[in-house]
């Protein structure tokens, strides 16, 4: 799997940890409208973690053209909200007294296996019609476990190519010397 794409040749849509966090704001966006009260602070701290770890990824990935520190703590910024998400849909099911899916039970495996087959909206969207809030949270932190192994791989990627390549200006600075001959 290619974390990263080359920047000349692939859209933000293509990264697919863009497309988790699509469908993780997509379910978040769902889940707080139908199973969270009206007036529910939860939904837009919810609602808006999903947001900010899915701009954060465009936002990185669009700075990273020109500035890899930027690209590093935008994507960082990103993971933080989604593990916000995370502790928000943990803290759902805990206090409703419902089960979060433990290690080795069938339904995380089957959900971990989605996860890694299907990165479209629609797939998931659909899916959810039809099932209730215990199984939505579980198959979003699914996703968002996913996507926080995801954003790790590639700001690990990123920190590696800085450190082998250097940054933009560094990049610059060579260009300028090899065409004036030092």
């Amino acid at each position: 799997m290619n974390i990263i794409p080359n920047r000349g040749s692939k859209k933000i849509e293509e990264l697919i940890c863009y497309q988790k966090s699509m469908i993780i704001y997509d379910l978040t966006y769902l889940f707080a409208e139908r199973y969270l009260k009206r007036g529910d602070r939860t939904i837009d701290q919810m609602v808006q973690a999903a947001r900010s770890a899915k701009q954060n990824i465009v936002e990185g990935y669009t700075a990273g053209a020109t500035s890899v520190e930027t690209e590093l703590k935008l994507f960082n910024v990103a993971k933080a909200s989604a593990l916000e998400l995370l502790a928000d849909y943990e803290d759902y099911l805990r206090v409703r007294g419902l089960r979060q899916w433990e290690q080795g039970s069938k339904e995380l495996a089957a959900a971990q296996r989605i996860g890694r087959e299907h990165c479209d909206v629609a797939y998931w969207m659909e899916l959810a019609a039809t099932r209730g809030d215990e199984t939505i949270a579980n198959l979003a932190i699914v996703l968002i476990k996913q996507n926080d192994y995801l954003l790790y791989k590639y700001l690990q990627t990123i920190a590696e190519r800085f450190t082998q390549e250097g940054g933009f200006r560094e990049k610059l600075t060579r260009v300028r010397k090899e065409r004036r001959g030092y």
